[in-house]
């Protein structure tokens, strides 16, 4: 067959060219005639019925591509989007480099501030009657040349050591301090030498944008128009260094008694690291912050090893210089120059004011204190310590220093306050600082954590006043999983079983050591910090050596924590300022609203026990108040420091003596001072407790304590102990809020009876080993 007589070729014999191409050309089409025609023999038609006819066949075009209007609009969101992305981005560029155009030709270099010519600050009793002025500024300008180059690259290596280079201002170090401070890692400043020299003498020392602003641009200005030398010079003579000095040079005189050129690298390197926290730093005004700031000094020196300023040699010569005891001006001179620092320190603390700030002057501020209360106090202690001192004949009467304080327990105000014989002879104040231990005026914490709790005994017996415990001397302590610990009583003397009321009438070591453990050391330390005790208090550690007073806690701060038992358990959060005014304003001060630290019967049941400390414990000697009167006797390791803390309904007051030797500023004992043998809290401490006492409530009536006390608090002490219990704890009284946030209804030891609920190692300087107590009060207190 030939290819044109092909059957699928559609142009054979019998075909049609004519066809239709609708109609196709295969089996089945017809002629023009519409007769059917047969290609091959058997063919017959379909029946249009069943087989219908196939649709036509097109041919399927191409899709057109889109055009280019088409493709622009479908672009045309993203389009618009980026060019207002761009257009925005561009528009706050101009404005940006225009605002900071017209901050800068606007904003001029101001005249220097107020604070470069500051005034002094106005202090007052609560009555408005003057206390004390603390003086005018000091300040003396020097040249540059007359600061040793030491003392220059000190101040580089501890705030910037890239000045010589650097710009007048790091925007990058802004944005990175502004980003630390929001997230959390600390307030940080960013700001450079520059920056710094216009916020001191040009500015203020206020947290505002405005004030940033203008920092800002002046610093700009001032890094075109003056030379680095210039800047650096006027920053070292307007910066605060402490002890109300503004400058090198008053600092040096200030510190070191001597000129600044005659300063060394050691001690250029002491005064660079007191810019960061001037008083923090001060090592002979916050002696517990020593470490601190040695460790700021170690940070300058080194810094100016790796700029190249010191050689690794004479780096490592160097010896901490310890600054001289700081001359405060006379005006100061008595209690004034301590209630200023303590009321200084109040307001720093609290954020109502910056020490530079407070430094420059021009404050009205009104204290608590009231005068009669404050004559009062420095009259007892002048009476019962001050006058029978006689260095010549004891020789460790030169040691002793006196701190006291007096709180309302109705509102935490500070009454009375007594920082030393006088702040121009012993700078320190005893009042505030802490470092020397409590000693067992502790012990209350321990019983009201206890019934705070509802601690039970290692037999499960509820701990009461009547509770009987092994006062046997050096009885090693049950249920503690940490290093053996069996604490001595005074004089080694054993008691065998004692009631927790005489117990702590004799301050027995032994029950209260392991009491500590029954009730839980953490908590112990929480009710503690609920009562008023700072957190921060060094050696305040949850093991069982902390029932015998190892923490070093002030004389304000336990004189809070009395108060709060005073109060029937409510915080009155101490308070030594009233009211703060500069130029008629009235500034803000913390809100110092009582709020419920322990349960009413935890602190009641407490002041029950320590009533009878005053009647016929170690405290009678406090009876000379002539009216109900609780408290507690306290001595530190080795009588370097005897305590009576004490209340009565209307005053919590707390006494101190301290052994301190005057020329190296070291811890001494108390031994023959005052011509005895021993100084115990029972003795000048509560005498003068007693006095003041009598004196400062002369004009109010006496009245007796009104108690709720926990059940079985009145029961007599069991003929013999209860065996059984169970474990666990319960709650006394669900409280209104716990200040703190660390005590609480469900904070209670997790076992009773087995370890307590922070066992670990006990640990610091005065860790001991089975048979040598980590802390031992000599004479029982």
């Amino acid at each position: 067959m030939s290819p044109s007589s092909s059957p699928f070729s559609g142009t054979g014999p019998g075909t049609d060219s004519g066809t239709d191409p609708g109609t196709g050309s295969g089996p089945g089409a017809s002629d023009p005639g519409g007769t059917p025609r047969t290609s091959r023999p058997g063919w017959e038609p379909r029946d249009p019925t069943l087989h219908p006819p196939h649709p036509p066949v097109r041919a399927t075009a191409p899709e057109p591509r889109p055009s280019r209007r088409d493709r622009r609009r479908r672009r045309g969101p993203f389009r618009r989007l980026l060019r207002f992305l761009v257009g925005t981005l561009f528009l706050g560029t101009l404005l940006l480099a225009g605002a900071l155009a017209a901050g800068y030709l606007l904003v001029e270099i101001p005249p220097a501030n107020a604070a470069a010519v500051a005034q002094s600050n106005v202090y007052l009793y609560r009555d408005g009657t003057p206390l004390a002025r603390d003086g005018e500024v000091n300040r003396e300008n020097v040249r540059l040349d007359r600061i040793p180059l030491s003392l220059q690259q000190a101040v580089l290596a501890a705030e910037e050591r890239d000045f010589s280079t650097s710009r007048a201002v790091d925007p990058k170090a802004m944005v990175r301090a502004a980003w630390n401070t929001v997230t959390g890692k600390g307030r940080q400043s960013g700001s450079t030498i520059t920056q710094q020299y216009v916020k001191n003498y040009y500015l203020g020392q206020e947290q505002t944008l405005s004030r940033k602003a203008k920092e800002f641009f002046i610093a700009i200005r001032l890094g075109r128009e003056k030379s680095k030398q210039e800047i650096l010079q006027g920053y070292l003579n307007t910066s605060y260094f402490g002890r109300n000095a503004y400058g090198v040079q008053a600092a040096a005189r200030a510190y070191y008694g001597k000129d600044v050129e005659q300063l060394d690298t050691a001690e250029g390197a002491y005064l660079a690291s007191l810019l960061k926290a001037p008083s923090a730093y001060d090592v002979t005004t916050h002696p517990e912050n020593r470490d601190k700031a040695v460790a700021r000094w170690h940070y300058v020196l080194d810094g100016m090893v790796t700029e190249g300023w010191l050689d690794r040699p004479g780096r490592a010569a160097l010896r901490f210089p310890d600054p001289q005891t700081a001359r405060p001006v006379t005006a100061l001179s008595g209690q004034r120059g301590y209630v200023v620092q303590a009321v200084e320190e109040y307001l720093t603390s609290h954020g109502v004011l910056d020490e530079k700030t407070l430094a420059g002057g021009g404050f009205r501020i009104t204290t608590t204190l009231e005068p009669a209360k404050q004559e009062a106090l420095a009259e007892a202690v002048e009476d019962r310590v001050v006058s029978r001192l006689d260095p010549d004949r004891n020789p460790a009467d030169r040691f002793v220093r006196v701190g006291a304080a007096a709180v309302d327990p109705a509102n935490g105000q500070v009454l009375a306050l007594y920082g030393g014989i006088d702040y121009t002879r012993q700078y320190v104040n005893n009042a505030t600082r802490r470092d020397y231990q409590v000693g067992s005026t502790f012990k209350p914490f321990v019983f009201t954590a206890a019934v705070q709790s509802g601690a039970q005994t290692q037999q499960g017996r509820p701990i009461t006043p009547s509770t009987l415990y092994d006062g046997t001397n050096r009885r090693p302590v049950e249920g503690w999983s940490g290093s053996p610990y069996d604490p001595a009583n005074e004089d080694d003397a054993s008691y065998g079983e004692i009631p927790v009321g005489t117990a702590t009438d004799l301050s027995v070591n032994a029950v209260y050591a392991q009491m500590a453990v029954d009730v839980g050391p953490a908590h112990v330390r929480r009710t503690a910090i609920a009562l008023g005790v700072p957190g921060s208090t060094p050696d305040l550690t949850a093991s069982p050596s902390i029932a015998l007073g190892a923490a070093t806690a002030s004389v304000l701060d336990m004189a809070t924590a009395y108060a709060t038992l005073a109060a029937h358990g409510r915080l009155g959060t101490y308070t030594l300022v009233e009211g703060v005014t500069r130029g008629g304003e009235q500034l803000d001060l913390p809100d110092p609203r009582p709020r419920q630290a322990v349960s009413r019967e935890a602190a009641d049941t407490t002041t029950s026990i320590l009533r009878s400390v005053v009647e016929t414990g170690t405290g009678t000697a406090a009876q000379t108040a002539g009216r109900p009167a609780a408290g507690k006797t306290g001595t530190a390791e080795d009588d370097k420091a005897a305590w009576f803390a004490g209340y009565t309904p209307e005053l919590a007051t707390v006494v101190a003596l301290m052994g301190q030797d005057p020329e190296t500023g070291h811890q001494e004992p108390l031994y023959g001072a005052l011509g005895v043998e021993r100084v115990a809290g029972g003795g000048a401490p509560a005498e003068i407790w007693g006095r003041f006492t009598r004196e400062a409530l002369a004009e109010t009536p006496p009245r007796d304590f009104d108690l709720r006390l926990m059940p079985g608090a009145e029961e007599p002490p069991p003929a013999t102990p209860a065996p059984g219990g169970t474990e666990g704890a319960r709650e006394t009284e669900e409280l209104e809020e716990y200040v703190t946030g660390e005590a609480g209804p469900g904070a209670v030891p997790a076992s009773r009876g087995g370890a307590p609920d922070a066992p670990g190692p006990e640990t610091g300087p005065r860790t001991a080993e089975r048979g040598t107590p980590a802390h031992r009060s000599p004479d029982g207190q």
